[in-house]
């Protein structure tokens, strides 16, 4: 009998043990993955290099003349900003364009010199706790979702309801643009969507990052961590699926990916492709690592979005 209540005494011990360590694993990481800040796996230079094939743009992008708007977030009561960029010529014709992860509206001179040149007017919202908006979490495209919708609304509301809009977003912002095709209140103005090298959830791209960066495996660690998220930010990892989200998708949507991404794999496009109800295509671009398909093939790029869009806003 001894020897028995010795046993569940130290079975406790040690299950009481792997509990807190799990839960300062899951603290720590949550600090990794949804706490805005510098990232160590992250490149964090910010020079500009003749060298980049995108140099031009980037530059322009610089110095152009930009709008600073504002919009309050659609939870938590959050002031979020924005560049506002009008065509060269009015146009009825405008982009609202979402970034990556830990990336804000400084960073996103190649797309939007990309739209300009297209004749588009051009938004670029800095998501919840990035660039100047507030926030001391990342939602992963998720609550950034509702956020869109707003600037949206916002858009027609100042500078008129005939204008014809695209959502465009690279990497967490072509997650949050697929997560933003399944909402019903989506405005009737939104044309088509672009999305580049998005992941198909919140779930799947931590638990791949956990096991290629740190080698470990989904479980106990990223349900701890989704649950923090819950607690503290108001969302969980399961929940943020951009494949369920294109699912209930009937616009033309245009998907686009790298063949040599490893930090969103690249077999993930081919689920979110076959999901999305709506007039569809799918862009790999070959060579071209993790966001840098624009980078890789310019011209493939670019007039592959311009052919793409034109059969859909006029």
């Amino acid at each position: 009998m001894k020897i028995l209540k010795k046993f569940w005494k130290w079975l406790l011990v040690i299950f009481a043990v792997l509990v807190v360590a799990d839960i300062g694993a899951a603290s720590y990481f949550y600090h990794v993955a949804v706490v805005p800040g510098h990232k160590d796996f992250l490149s964090s230079s910010a020079i500009l290099k003749k060298s980049d094939p995108l140099y031009k743009e980037k530059l322009w992008y610089q110095n152009v003349h930009k709008q600073t708007w504002h919009e309050t977030s659609a939870t938590d009561n959050l002031e979020l900003d924005a560049y506002y960029i009008p065509a060269t010529h009015k146009s009825n014709k405008t982009v609202v364009i979402a970034h990556g992860f830990m990336d804000d509206k400084s960073k996103m001179g190649a797309s939007a010199a990309m739209f300009h040149k297209m004749g588009y007017n051009v938004l670029v919202p800095d998501d919840r706790g990035q660039g100047d908006s507030q926030g001391n979490y990342i939602g992963f495209g998720w609550p950034d979702r509702l956020d869109y919708i707003k600037w949206m609304n916002l858009l027609l509301k100042r500078e008129g309801k005939n204008q014809q809009l695209v959502m465009y977003g690279v990497s967490m912002g072509g997650a949050t643009t697929m997560m933003v095709s399944g909402e019903k209140n989506v405005p009737k103005q939104l044309k088509a969507y672009v999305e580049d090298c998005g992941y198909t959830s919140v779930n799947d791209e931590i638990t791949y990052e956990a096991k290629t960066m740190y080698h470990l495996p989904y479980w106990p660690l990223v349900p701890s961590v989704s649950a923090i998220t819950q607690l503290r930010a108001g969302y969980n990892f399961k929940e943020a699926s951009a494949l369920k989200q294109v699912a209930k998708n009937h616009k033309p949507m245009l998907f686009i990916h790298g063949n040599k991404d490893t930090f969103v794999p690249t077999r993930m496009v081919y689920p979110l492709y076959k999901a999305d109800k709506g007039p569809k295509q799918l862009l790999i671009v070959k060579g071209a690592t993790h966001a840098k398909s624009m980078a890789t093939a310019p011209k493939i790029y670019q007039q592959t979005v311009k052919k793409f869009l034109n059969k859909y806003v006029k």
